[in-house]
């Protein structure tokens, strides 16, 4: 009997420690923590990226230690990751291509010209089709530059931290893609 009070006790314990180390948000399991190119990462925040009172997707930031300061995580040179969940099969490759496009001309301040060569590599990323529950991972990653997967596959690799602070201010710049998505990235 007391094996299997223990065996019980070990089966809750352990699952109560899984609950702890996931959060869901609009049906997606986000882990708290993550490693992506060997960088160990804590989940910041995340949330929903609605149109029309439509989920689209939810977008998680995770970084090596918490923050709610926006500026300083767009400068910051540490290791980042933005994942995309995509909840919603109205979203199409076209859709996100003008999305990304107009999030770049949002957080430049219209002044892309310099980083377009770097844009276009990126918007090439989301050329395949889309499909709901899609995962994309946006890593800045130090010393190569911004790493981009699409569910576990890698996609490609844009160097330049100038290219980092513009991809990064699409959710977390003054004029971001959904201020209450940005607000929840950012723990708020």
């Amino acid at each position: 009997m007391k094996k299997r009070i223990f065996t019980f006790l070990i089966v809750v314990m352990t699952t109560m420690t899984s609950l702890q180390a996931q959060k869901t948000v609009s049906g997606v399991k986000l882990d708290e923590n993550i490693t992506v190119e060997g960088k160990n990462l804590t989940l910041n925040g995340a949330g929903i990226r609605e149109k029309f009172w439509i989920d689209l997707y939810v977008g998680s930031l995770y970084l090596p230690k918490k923050s709610s300061n926006a500026s300083e995580i767009i400068n910051s040179n540490d290791a980042a990751v933005i994942k995309l969940d995509i909840v919603s099969g109205m979203i199409t490759s076209e859709k996100m291509i003008s999305a990304v496009d107009e999030g770049f001309q949002n957080a430049t301040g219209g002044k892309t010209d310099a980083l377009k060569t770097k844009i276009d590599q990126f918007k090439s990323f989301f050329k395949d089709e889309f499909n709901k529950g899609d995962s994309f991972i946006i890593a800045n990653v130090p010393g190569s530059g911004v790493v981009v997967y699409k569910n576990g596959t890698k996609k490609g690799t844009i160097d330049g931290a100038d290219f980092k602070k513009a991809l990064f201010g699409i959710w977390l710049s003054g004029k971001p893609a959904d201020k209450d998505l940005k607000n929840s990235m950012l723990g708020k």
